[in-house]
């Protein structure tokens, strides 16, 4: 029962030199408190940790001098005081679901909108452009399978008890995806290292390594994972929500060593702001160090270095469980619209382009307003002013790997 913790019990741990009077429970630590040496018929209390809140624990010695089990057989100490009730507990939570939903929606829109305006301007067609249109279309499929999941398998007690195949098949697919957005964040690192450290590259090759490493590495990882849960540690009730610990390592590991590179490549990035030196300025050395923060602000979230923080978890009956819960649903379910915002919607060269193509759309508009068909003498028609033609595009920049920094 929730709030309440079930043990073995582990004895002699608490540190008694003593030896335990005949009849009395013995000496026992329950994985939470240690418990004295208790007479018979007797129920103790304690205060509960100051992980747990402010109120006590209770522990029942049974006349016959052992402790109280349960039907398990386990022994058991009440811990009910110490924590919320099961009710509120489950109302935590199904807010926090609902909070990821709406944050996961709101993302989902500016990651849409981020990808119809990247795929519409020929001017946005660079590698660096490119690699941002594979990472927010991650993102994207990421957030919708999310939301589906937060809707459809998560709050539905029925479908996790029959498990059925979909809602196994819709697990291993955004598992799919949050790697494959993992490994989008990391050739974001790796391609502004790229640049900065090689003056000649090939853009269209360096391209499709990155597609290989984008949406290949991923399926790798991904179906070595589920082939480890399926045929070593056969955890596959639940939609695959309950996972053993061993088979966790074979995706927890290259997340976060694909987060560990990303940090070295944001370092090295730094070092060589920090590095540059603007003669026209008179503070170069003050330049340098605030192009290097505004990079280090404007490139954590594309990185996904903010994730580092997640694994750090307390424990559920820690005072900053919740604070976690609220602090993880924000820089997850955010983290689309974070990256829409910076690198594209806030975005200098979107914005020429946009503004471009709104000046060509307005010429030739008042162009064609002013060639309207006339009758000449003879009869013929004819066309006076401008021919018509739309202003030729501007010439496209040479594809390369610079950012806005």
């Amino acid at each position: 029962m929730m709030g309440k913790v079930t043990e073995k019990g582990l004895l002699g741990v608490c540190g008694n030199l003593t030896d335990t009077p005949s009849g009395y429970c013995p000496e026992i630590y329950d994985g939470v408190l240690c418990w004295r040496d208790t007479a018979p018929g007797t129920t103790v209390n304690q205060s509960c940790p100051n992980t747990m809140g402010n109120h006590f624990a209770f522990k029942e010695c049974w006349p016959n001098g052992s402790w109280f089990t349960n039907a398990e057989n386990i022994t058991w100490t009440n811990y009910q005081h110490c924590t919320k009730t099961s009710d509120e507990i489950l109302e935590f939570h199904r807010c926090i679901n609902f909070l990821n939903i709406i944050g996961y929606s709101i993302s989902s829109v500016a990651l849409f909108v981020s990808l119809v305006i990247f795929l519409s301007f020929r001017t946005l067609r660079c590698t660096r452009i490119k690699i941002h249109v594979q990472l927010f279309s991650s993102f994207l499929a990421n957030n919708v399978l999310s939301i589906i999941w937060y809707t459809e398998i998560v709050t539905e007690v029925a479908v996790t008890t029959e498990n059925p195949f979909w809602c196994k098949f819709l697990h291993v697919a955004k598992e799919y995806f949050m790697v494959a957005n993992y490994i989008w964040m990391f050739c974001e690192a790796l391609h502004l290292y790229i640049a900065l450290e090689l003056v000649f590259l090939n853009e269209e090759k360096t391209m499709k390594w990155f597609y290989v490493l984008g949406w290949g590495v991923p399926l790798l990882i991904v179906l070595v994972h589920n082939m480890v849960r399926v045929f070593h540690s056969k955890d596959t009730e639940r939609c695959l929500m309950q996972e053993d610990s061993f088979s966790t390592w074979f995706i927890s590991v290259p997340v976060t060593l694909s987060l560990g590179c990303s940090m070295v490549f944001l370092i090295d990035i730094l070092r060589v702001l920090l590095t540059i030196r603007n003669p026209s300025s008179q503070n170069p050395a003050p330049d340098s160090v605030r192009k290097a923060v505004r990079a280090a602000f404007i490139l954590t979230p594309l990185f996904g270095l903010q994730l580092i923080l997640i694994p750090v978890k307390p424990d559920s009956l820690h005072p900053l469980y919740p604070t976690y819960q609220y602090f993880r649903m924000i820089i997850i379910a955010y983290q689309g619209l974070c990256c829409a915002t910076l690198f594209c919607f806030a975005n200098h060269e979107v914005h020429q382009s946009m503004k471009r193509s709104f000046q060509r759309n307005l010429n030739f508009y008042n162009t064609r307003s002013t060639n309207f068909p006339t009758v000449d003498s003879n009869g013929a028609n004819g066309v006076n002013g401008h021919n018509g033609t739309v202003i030729p595009l501007l010439a496209m920049r040479k594809n390369s790997a610079q950012t806005e920094i």
